[in-house]
């Protein structure tokens, strides 16, 4: 049975592959419509090919254990391939605009478009289904680099639909300067996309505390596993990939054994690691006259 880690680089490998036939389906769908909007559609998908294998690349670097260099792992490799995306998608989204512009003053008749509209249709249903593959394994594996990936392919299908829906409308009306104004809604939509995946990267990049709710989970752990104790402050928390790191001090009696101490802590780590998976726990133990009273009291 594969490990979660070698789960997930074989999700970003078959990434490429899908991103690599809907970037040939949606290209072919260009090339039959001369649709602007569709051209910019199928830039986009250039971009998927290139985050996926920045995806795969990442998460094999990830996946190397801890050394002497990195005693903290080599987990952060993954935002810096969401980074990486997230610029790729903006430079994408403004040269979709570039190329939508002059078709603002001569509008082109759109050629064969029902052809070409089934298969960007059929290419948006394989995007799709597969930005749910994605989500659900990077959500399971907690990969920043396999989420960025599907929700940057969920957007894809977004813009997609409503591309294909403005086309439509432009073939039975005439109105074809809506396939340029469909592009740059298409590209300001990429560039939000852009901006988001960037933001939320650099927050991992830049040692993010973990959310409220998880936070509050972690303090219940505490408090309710480390009997013996008197109290934990100086929580901390951080991300990086898939590994979440919990850091405090735990105060116990001034006469308590090193091993009493001990055995409080390794149970705290083992609660800890079953209530948010892939935890790294470090505890400082500290004895009663360090004592704070204010952090998490233990029940």
């Amino acid at each position: 049975m594969l490990s979660p880690t070698a789960v997930a680089i074989r999700t970003a490998l078959q990434s490429v592959l899908v991103a690599l036939l809907v970037l040939g389906l949606k290209y072919l769908a260009y090339l039959l419509t001369g649709s602007v909007a569709l051209y910019s559609d199928a830039l986009e998908s250039i971009i998927n090919v290139a985050a996926a294998i920045g995806a795969y690349l990442a998460l094999r670097v990830s996946a190397r254990p801890a050394d002497a260099g990195h005693p903290y792992g080599h987990s952060k490799a993954e935002y810096f391939s969401a980074v990486a995306e997230g610029v790729l998608i903006i430079l994408a989204a403004l040269s979709i605009i570039h190329a939508a512009l002059p078709d603002f003053q001569h509008p082109r008749e759109l050629n064969a478009p029902l052809t070409g509209l089934a298969i960007s249709a059929g290419a948006s249903v394989i995007n799709f289904l597969w930005a749910g593959v994605l989500l659900r394994t990077g959500r399971a594996r907690r990969s920043p680099a396999l989420i960025a990936d599907g929700r940057h392919v969920m957007s894809d299908v977004v813009t997609s639909v409503g591309v294909l829906g403005g086309l439509m409308i432009a073939k039975y009306t005439g109105w074809f300067i809506l396939d340029p104004a469909l592009a740059v809604l298409v590209a300001l939509n990429i560039l939000w996309s852009g901006y988001s995946l960037v933001r939320d990267s650099v927050g991992g990049l830049m040692d993010a505390a973990v959310d409220p709710g998880t936070e509050k989970r972690i303090r219940r752990a505490i408090s309710t596993e480390a009997e013996g104790a008197l109290e934990a402050h100086d929580l901390r928390t951080r991300h990086a990939g898939a590994v979440t790191f919990v850091e405090f001090h735990l105060v116990v009696p001034g006469d308590m054994t090193v091993e009493e101490a001990h055995a409080i802590c390794d149970r705290l780590e083992n609660a800890l690691q079953l209530e948010v998976e892939g935890a790294s726990v470090t505890i400082h133990v500290e004895p009663q006259e360090k004592a704070k009273h204010h952090g998490v009291l233990v029940l």
